[in-house]
């Protein structure tokens, strides 16, 4: 490879860095949430918002995260979330009880939005000229966040078993500086672009809308709906939502413009992004705890059972572009959508006595469908819009699929609070409502081929 080719190639290997420890982030926690729990002596609600303190505000923070990165400089903001996400991570490691673990996850949050946006400016400014080389790059890209979010629970079982449940964080600090590193020696920084003003308003109305209305399942799962709390909660969220609604329709500068919502292929990306996400999110929780409470696997085994997990997922996002450009996006993100609720329905069927074989098609159905379905529902969204808002088209479909996520792990982890059997019973209707979403999705995309 000559050096001119291998320039552009080491710049998506950095920039791959900020998906990848984002990604991970997302899932490495799950199979610690076992050994988190016992060392702080803490409840199902404080390892749900240890999550979820995780990815809302990743996905609240998303939606400005390209506009800094324009006003700033994308190599700039690049480098500086990588700094904070491994000072943040650095604090979850040290963290003397659960207050302080989900304060640092929130910071995490934020700093990963930090990388997104400005990881694919870095390489839209590489491959400039150059679409073909530009939508490998991206695939690698994808492909990098896509197989950190599967390895996140292997990795994280196996850290848990040979050190302690703090180097799930720690990890990240030589993975943040290689990054920085990296992308010091080869990115060049991108040229500035109209610098628009940032819509600060919409953003804090995003996160207080997402915070209020996920924290409202999480703790009505918790104290029970005749407290005040979760209904106050609820009340603050239904009015964020309405004043940010407000707020966005008549700002020139919107985080998320309305606009946008009136083309199908926009609100449809979101909505079935947004089921695949709260499936896979709020599954992953649940199962993390099933395995360790109810079949009774240690972190290493239980981390070692997601491993069909990463291994389709992998598979899945290789054939994907190909199976696009051959039956259209919307026939592959159907057809993944419909393999992954066949996965959840079968992960319905299990019990405390059940094998791990008879784990095994449902753990390899459900990424291989969605690392068939979000490439190519990614794929078929830019393709639909206009090059001048693609990139907050993107911005609010992966902020959509990251609140999605969070209220996953809020709604499935309410179900199953609990002893044992009441986690056994959780996943099983977990499973259930996860596959009924995805046939519904499923639908939803079928009368886009029609």
């Amino acid at each position: 490879m000559t050096q001119a080719a291998a320039r552009p190639a080491l710049i998506v290997v950095a920039a791959s860095f900020g998906f990848l420890v984002t990604q991970l982030d997302v899932t490495i926690v799950n199979v610690a949430l076992d050994a988190i729990g016992a060392a702080f002596d803490a409840p199902m609600a404080a390892l749900q918002w240890v999550v979820d303190a995780y990815v809302l505000a990743l996905a609240a923070m998303l939606l400005s995260a390209g506009a800094l990165g324009d006003r700033i400089g994308p190599r700039r903001v690049f480098v500086a979330g990588l700094v904070l996400f491994g000072l943040a991570s650095a604090a979850c490691g040290l963290a003397a009880g659960p207050g302080a673990l989900i304060a640092a996850r929130a910071a995490q949050g934020a700093a990963g939005a930090l990388l997104i946006p400005p990881s694919l400016a870095l390489i839209a400014h590489a491959f400039e000229g150059d679409d073909r080389r530009r939508a490998w790059a991206v695939g690698w890209w994808t492909a990098a966040g896509g197989v950190s979010i599967a390895a996140g629970p292997v990795l994280g079982g196996l850290l848990v078993a040979a050190l302690d449940w703090r180097w799930v964080f720690l990890v990240n600090l030589p993975l943040c500086a290689i990054g920085v590193a990296l992308t010091l020696a080869v990115t060049p920084e991108a040229p500035p672009r109209a610098r628009k003003p940032l819509d600060l308003p919409g953003q804090a109305l995003a996160l207080i809308a997402v915070t209020a209305l996920v924290g409202a399942v999480i703790e009505g799962g918790r104290r029970g709906w005749s407290h005040p709390g979760p209904l106050v909660a609820l009340v603050v969220g239904a009015l964020a939502v309405a004043a940010f609604l407000w707020v966005e329709a008549r700002s020139p500068h919107a985080v998320a413009p309305l606009s946008m919502f009136r083309q199908q292929s926009v609100s449809t990306a979101v909505l079935v992004g947004s089921a695949l996400n709260f499936t896979y999110y709020g599954l992953v929780f649940v199962l993390g705890l099933y395995l360790q409470r109810a079949v009774g696997y240690g972190p290493e085994q239980a981390g070692l059972a997601f491993l069909p997990l990463t291994a389709t997922f992998i598979l899945s996002n290789l054939i994907s572009g190909g199976l696009v450009a051959r039956f259209g996006a919307a026939r592959v993100t159907g057809a993944g959508v419909l393999i992954a609720a066949g996965g959840y329905a079968l992960t319905a069927r299990l019990g405390a006595g059940s094998s791990f074989w008879e784990m095994l098609p449902g753990f390899a159905l459900i990424p291989g469908g969605m690392g068939l379905a979000i490439p190519a529902l990614t794929s078929g969204l830019l393709a639909s819009v206009d090059r001048s808002v693609a990139g907050a088209a993107t911005g609010v479909l992966n902020a959509c699929r990251q609140a999605g996520g969070a209220a996953g792990v809020a709604v499935f982890g309410a179900l199953a609070a609990g002893g044992p059997e009441r986690i056994v019973s959780g996943l099983r209707v977990s499973g259930v409502v996860a596959a009924v979403m995805l046939v519904g999705a499923a639908w939803v995309v079928g009368r886009r081929v029609r």
